[in-house]
Formats: structure tokens, sequence, C-alpha cells
């Protein structure tokens, strides 16, 4: 970009530009689409991380997360149950619409809406009420010690908006409809999202009235979709893309190698698991009639005992991986190496439980498995596949697009699925909340749908959103994260290790919730 020198330095500010800086396109490669343009809709971590760029919460983290303001400017205990928020003022929508305490009120209202699956960023606060045009008041059903953590995915839409293109209603992801909202996006963040082409990229463009200073040079993001390993590598060495996310872990030595790149790394808030439906009386799809296998305890633990964690992490991982007993990875509050020791492959124990559950002589199942979201995914699940045949469980994968498999499960079409958690919370309360706790119509088990449902567990978990006291809670943690292992509710495989590859024009942060965000991003010409 040629800037001529009679401009003055404000005139480069208001462009959202520094003295010596340059325009900058920032092109983003990973293997999975974004699910909606809905930010009330599907949680799901790259739907949110494009999202986010357009949409704001009260809270947000900074470049080494730690929590500040955002569209909040200040906020009050009145009491440990009240809370008042001051608005920062002069926000003005993409549109040019001010932002208001309406828009918060409105937006509350309807990421409670049931049909969507991110009631939890909204967990423990029983109302919302305006209190002046830039100020408002939670008021919370008990003490909520993740709050302000929480709310940072709490994602303010423009209520003038909303109601003008009839998506007052969230859009329903599981019966596949659309809404305007699910197609267009109006937020106050500093990007804007100028078009969604599914499966091929999400274009974006600088917003130069945002409320915050703009501290890089990126200008416009390309997100692009490419689900090939190999098609993804090959764009970043062609110079097609400058930012890949989603690394074949075949290729991380020779990129690592390649002096036109360089990576970064490190461990994810995210683990993969397989999650079985513990409550009907019936698995669709197996071979066993008039009774459900997962309900017995004996045969979760076989089907455990019989994956070898340590080969996958050797082969199918290339050591990218940190092998798993607990829902939540390192990094996470609740996490010990001690309680984190998964257990080692064990066939003939395997083989023993089963028999003695009644089922010496193994099952069927279908096994469903994403193909273009997590590391390796399909892969693993082969893996498994290889692994469970040696005790007599024949599991029938359908390895499917993270789009597709995601409305499977989301529509209690499939009795065995893999799923990756990540914590953006970085407490264990979040995981325990939104996949254990025996499903409601609130943010209590808004993303369980293998139907799990254990009274002590929703107990325990129950306690410790209202726990002020931080010993106290952190042993309530400690105890549902063990029950949860050792009664085998689901089957943790492995916490991600994510690199990340660039080319050296490129600075950025790495996030461990795998958000990679282009305002902490810049490119060099």
């Amino acid at each position: 970009m040629h800037v001529p020198k009679k401009w003055k330095l404000a005139t480069l500010l208001a462009l959202g530009l520094t003295l010596g800086a340059h325009a900058a396109t920032l092109r983003w490669a990973a293997q999975n689409d974004i699910l909606s343009m809905d930010p009330h809709s599907q949680n799901h971590t790259v739907t949110t991380s494009i999202l986010m760029h357009a949409y704001e919460g009260l809270t947000r983290y900074g470049a080494k997360y730690e929590l500040e303001p955002a569209l909040a400017t200040k906020w009050t205990f009145v009491t440990p149950t009240q809370v008042r928020f001051e608005l920062r003022k002069g926000v003005k929508f993409h549109d040019g619409t001010p932002f208001t305490a309406d828009d918060v009120v409105f937006s509350f209202n309807r990421i409670r809406q049931p049909q969507g699956t991110m009631q939890i960023y909204v967990t423990g606060i029983k109302e919302v009420r305006k209190l002046g045009t830039h100020e408002i008041e939670m008021l919370l059903e008990a003490p909520n010690p993740l709050l302000l953590k929480n709310i940072i995915d709490f994602r303010i839409v423009s209520k003038t908006w909303a109601e003008k293109n009839k998506s007052v209603s969230v859009q329903d992801y599981k019966s596949k409809e659309d809404n305007y909202a699910s197609r267009n996006v109006m937020g106050t963040g500093p990007y804007k999202i100028t078009s969604w082409q599914p499966d091929q990229r999400v274009s974006m463009q600088r917003n130069k009235d945002w409320w915050d200073q703009h501290r890089n040079n990126v200008t416009e993001v390309q997100y692009l979709p490419i689900k090939s390993d190999a098609t993804r590598v090959a764009a970043l060495l062609s110079g097609d893309v400058d930012l890949l996310t989603d690394l074949p872990t075949q290729d991380v030595a020779r990129l690592k190698a390649d002096p036109r790149l360089k990576l970064i790394e490190g461990p994810e808030t995210r683990t993969v698991f397989l999650a079985m439906d513990l409550g009907s009386d019936e698995l669709r799809g197996s071979n066993i009639k008039g009774k459900n296998p997962f309900k017995d305890k004996r045969v979760r633990e076989a089907l455990n005992l019989a994956i070898d964690r340590e080969a996958i992490k050797r082969t199918t991982m290339r050591g990218l991986s940190i092998p798993a007993a607990l829902l939540v990875p390192p990094g996470v509050n609740g996490n010990t190496p001690e309680l984190d020791a998964p257990p080692k492959a064990d066939l003939a124990r395997a083989k023993a439980l089963l028999a003695e559950a009644g089922y010496g002589s193994g099952f069927e199942i279908p096994l469903n498995c994403p193909n273009n979201r997590y590391v390796n995914d399909e892969e693993i699940c082969l893996a498994i596949v290889s692994m469970w045949a040696k005790i007599g469980v024949h599991a029938k994968l359908a390895a499917l697009p993270m789009s597709q498999h995601s409305l499977a499960f989301q529509r209690y079409e499939t009795p065995l699925y893999m799923l990756g958690w990540g914590v953006p919370t970085f407490d264990a309360q979040f995981t325990l909340q939104a996949i254990t706790h025996t499903r409601t119509s609130g943010p209590d088990g808004s993303f369980n749908y293998a139907k799990v449902s254990d009274a002590k567990l929703d107990q325990l978990i129950d306690a410790m959103k209202v726990e002020a006291d931080t010993a106290k809670r952190n042993a309530l943690i400690r105890e549902a994260l063990m029950r949860v292992r050792d009664e085998h509710l689901f089957i943790p495989l492995h916490h991600q290790i994510r690199p990340w590859a660039m080319r050296t024009t490129v600075d950025t942060v790495h996030r461990p919730d795998d958000r990679p965000e282009a305002r902490f991003a810049n490119v060099k010409p």
C-alpha cells in the first residue's frame, strides 16, 4: 500500500495503520469449515474462532490470556449474586447501529434458547436487566466463580438487526434450517465477515470503525477450509497460504526443516474422546437387541482397556499427543498427573470383563468419527476398530465431514462417536457441566448427547458451580473428574499437541485454545 508523504499520523491511525506498516492479507488454512454464522447456535471451536473476529463479549482475553474489558468497561459485584456492568460507549455495530444495553439483554435471552448449544457461557445467570442506556445488571442464581471467563464467549448480537431480519430465534442446526443470522454477521468486532462460501472460504475485512486501536497490519483475512492433508501442506509450501493450523503429523519434521517456514507449538486445551449412548434401552445399529451393553460398567471398562494409547501416540500421532485418563488436559484447573494416568492396554482383562458382562462372543456397534476435524481423527478411529476387534467388538466405522458428523450425534443417530472438547475457561467445570451433567433445557448438559445421567456427578457439578472457597471447589472438581474416570462414563483417548506452521513473514501468538486471532497477527512484505 502506497502512503503519500503528506498524510499525517492521524490519517494513518484512522486507517488502522502505523508508521512503517503496510496493509496485508492473512491467508489461513485448516481442515474444517465453520458450521454456522449464528454466534449462539454451535459450540464448535472453528466456528467460534472465526466468529469471534466479528462478534464480541463483555470481556475478552488479551495476548497472554489475561482477562480484560471488552464491550464492558467495568464491573462491580454489588453482592455475590448481583453484578453491575458499565458498557462501553461510542461502540457501533458494523452497520453503524449504536451498541446499547438493549443488545445485551436481547442477546442473553437469545443465547438461552434450547435449540442452540451455547448456553454454557451464561451458566448461573438468572436475569440480565437494563439499568440505563449503557449499564446492565446480572442477577445470578448463586455465586459464580467463573462468571467473567464464561461471558467471554457470550457474544453480543444487534437487536435491531436480528429483529429486522427475522433472526430473533437461534438457528436450529439439527433440523438443517437456515435463518438470516446463520448466513450473515452483524457484530462490533475488529473484522467484518463479508462472505462465507461453504467448504471454500470465509472472507473478512478490517473494521476501520472498531472501538479499539488496531495494533497489527492485517486488513484482510481469508480462511480456507482444506480437508486434504496433502493439499493443505502443498498450499503452504507454494506460498498460497500464510498460516496452517492443522498440520499432518507425518509432515511436521519436514515443515520444521524448511527455511521458508517456522513452527510454533504447544499443548492444546483439547481432549479427544469417545462418547457412548448410556441412556437408550437398545443401541441403534447394534446386533444386540433388547438391551444396551454400554449400561454395563464392565463393558465400558473393557473398551477402555482394549485401546493402546501409547501405540496411537507413537504410530498415528507421531508423538504429538498426551495419552489421557481425564476429560480435561494439562493446563486446565482440575488436571493433575496423578489423576490423568491412563490404563495400560490389557486385552486379557478386557476379554474377561466382556465375558463377565455376558458378551463373551462380543458384539457389533456403529462408530461415528469425523474425518476433517481433529488431528488424524479418521486414522485414530481405524486404529481403535482394529484394537477392539481383538476382543470381539466389531465397530462399523462411519467417517464423515464434521458438519455431517455433528448433525448425526446431535440428532442421537449414533450410539458411539468421537468428540474433541476444548476448555476456553481453563477450568474443568466447563467440560463437566456441558458434557457429563444430565441434560436439561438450560446450560447443564448442553452438549451431553451421550445421555449420561449420574445423580452423584450432577450433585458434585451443581456444588462446584456455586462454591466460592477455592480449596473446597477444587476438591469437588477432583471428585467429579475421578467419578467420570472410574465409572468409565467416557473413553478419553488423548490431549492434542498443536503445532502451527507459517511462512517466516508471519508473526502471531500461539493460542492453546486453538483460536488464532488476526488482531495479534502481522504479515511482513
